[in-house]
């Protein structure tokens, strides 16, 4: 994939998961997608395959009513990517770690990605 093709694809990603589209956004993976979701450097999420993908995917939706990935630097090398995200999400359920709802969970991190048949493939978030 050229720089310019990996770039639309994360963008076309970002705004299907900035817009709960579930739907789209399975269509932008790859059927073998590896997913990892790393906070304070311990694995919190994971998902092996489209699947467990989608579960998850649903399972998150239902904890924000609303939610924006925002990319404020885009590495684009080889076969991979790596974003800079801001991350701004209003919770729409209570979470254990004490948050409540209506409350705005904010981020910032990274997103390391690898494309296979012009497909997200792997999908590594740093927080």
């Amino acid at each position: 994939m050229h720089a310019d093709e990996k770039r639309a694809l994360l963008e076309r990603y970002l705004d299907a998961y900035n817009s709960f589209d579930i739907e789209r956004m399975m269509e932008l993976i790859h059927q073998d997608i590896e997913f990892k979701n790393v906070s304070g450097g311990e694995v919190n999420a994971s998902a092996s395959g489209k699947n467990e993908f989608r579960a998850l995917a649903e399972q998150s939706k239902r904890l924000f009513s609303s939610r924006k990935q925002t990319v404020t630097k885009f590495n684009l090398d080889g076969d991979g990517a790596s974003l800079e995200i801001e991350y701004v999400g209003v919770l729409a359920t209570n979470l254990p770690n004490g948050m409540k709802l209506g409350e705005t969970l904010q981020l910032t991190g990274r997103s390391e990605l690898d494309f296979r048949d012009g497909k997200i493939y792997r999908l590594t978030d740093y927080s």
